[in-house]
């Protein structure tokens, strides 16, 4: 098993870099002063502590649906916002909602699961253990009936959720310490290569190149994403919203500190990945085991469910929705096709299974936190109440419509 595991070991740096911009290139765009100044006019129109947990959850649900690193921080900025302008508000079940948001991202554009699928490869070909070596379209992940259900109704009902769950006395305020916007020091411009790199003609110039390779794209693809085009729209997006090389690097300067996780772990869940896909002399791997035992536990109609279910679990101790793709793919992709179950559907199962469990998983929230200055603990009750309902809906939605 160790030389399974050292075999299995670096072969995923290539999609954990992938990984590691999805969150960078989010998280920079979503501090872009711009977005920051428009946040802070859209809390202006929160009334009620009640309009302010429906806006911010309905905010951070959008953001995550389109990147999860962009989602989480405007989630955090947009609730430092409507701390400071409405009264009475719960901080803590406002920093929660605004978490809340995290729920749908793997039922996102930026999606690792999808994403990988749609880009195809060798990757995907180790990952799936040979089940899938062709892209798949996101329309039949993404944008497929079941997933689309599912994120409509966490859209519903999140909000309404959170909004009841607010207390009608005590709220706990924000300390207005915590409040306070720290303001961005502006580059130097004494030297001409200063003035270079905090050149808006430059920035515009980098723009306009990548909007003509991202019109080819689509004009001879149609419309096909994968982990390098959303990567692409991002990073440029927040060069644009930026301005200038220089200001977008300080952003990306901050975003890097976010995604230790991912470059630390990565080459071990590659390395388990390793040792469930090596196999013995006999021609018998672990996951192979695993796999038969899947088998035989279900059946066709439940096993979307269990491949949901079994997600959840893993994440507890695998908080990465790629690292979970990488440990899991080469057991529950084989067993669905030898079950004549879909393999789409079983992929989504476990991008949602992940997203699920991230309500007690307070892995990816420490960015979040960071920004809004509370702990784990204060968030940790309103999120297992979320955890209930997004359980009970997209278990209802696997076992139903899967």
């Amino acid at each position: 098993m160790v030389q399974h595991w050292s075999s299995g070991f670096w072969t995923l740096l290539g999609f954990a870099m992938q990984m590691s911009l999805i969150f960078v290139t989010g998280h920079a765009l979503a501090s872009a002063p711009i977005i920051n100044r428009q946040l802070d006019r859209l809390a202006g129109l929160a009334r009620t502590p009640g309009q302010a947990i429906i806006m911010v959850t309905l905010v951070a649900l959008v953001g995550c649906w389109v990147n999860w690193g962009f989602g989480l921080v405007i989630g955090a900025v947009f609730a430092r916002a409507l701390a400071r302008k409405v009264d009475g508000v719960d901080y803590p079940l406002l920093v929660a909602s605004a978490y809340s948001g995290f729920l749908v991202w793997h039922g996102g554009l930026a999606g690792s699961i999808p994403l990988s699928m749609a880009t195809g490869g060798p990757d995907l070909a180790r990952i799936t253990a040979g089940v899938l070596t062709d892209p798949v379209s996101i329309t039949e992940t993404l944008f497929s009936p079941l997933n689309l259900t599912i994120v409509a109704l966490l859209f519903i009902g999140l909000p309404l959720l959170n909004r009841a769950m607010h207390p009608r006395q005590g709220a706990k305020v924000a300390d207005p310490a915590k409040l306070v916007e720290a303001r961005a020091e502006l580059p130097a411009r004494e030297t001409p290569a200063q003035r270079l790199d905090d050149s808006r003609i430059l920035g515009l110039a980098l723009v306009a190149m990548a909007g003509i390779y991202l019109f080819n794209h689509f004009a001879t693809k149609g419309f096909v994403l994968g982990l390098d085009v959303v990567i692409a729209i991002f990073l440029f997006s927040g060069l644009l919203m930026h301005g200038t090389p220089e200001r977008y690097m300080r952003a990306v300067d901050e975003s890097v500190r976010g995604i230790g996780g991912i470059v630390l772990l990565f080459p071990f869940y590659a390395g388990i990945m390793g040792m469930m896909m090596g196999a013995n002399a006999d021609g018998i791997s672990l996951g192979r085991q695993i796999t038969e035992a899947f088998i035989s536990w279900s059946s066709a109609d439940t096993f979307p469910l269990l491949a949901f279910l079994s997600a959840g679990v893993v994440n507890v101790f695998v908080p990465s929705g790629g690292g979970q793709w990488a440990v899991q793919g080469p057991i529950m992709l084989p067993a669905a096709e030898a079950l004549g179950v879909s393999t789409t559907v079983t992929a989504m199962a476990i991008a949602w299974g992940d997203a699920w469990t991230n309500m007690i998983q307070p892995f990816w929230a420490l960015p979040l936190l960071g920004i809004v200055g509370l702990g784990a603990r204060d968030i940790m009750g309103y999120c297992l109440i979320m955890l209930l309902y997004s359980g009970i809906v997209i278990s209802g939605a696997f076992y139903f419509l899967g």
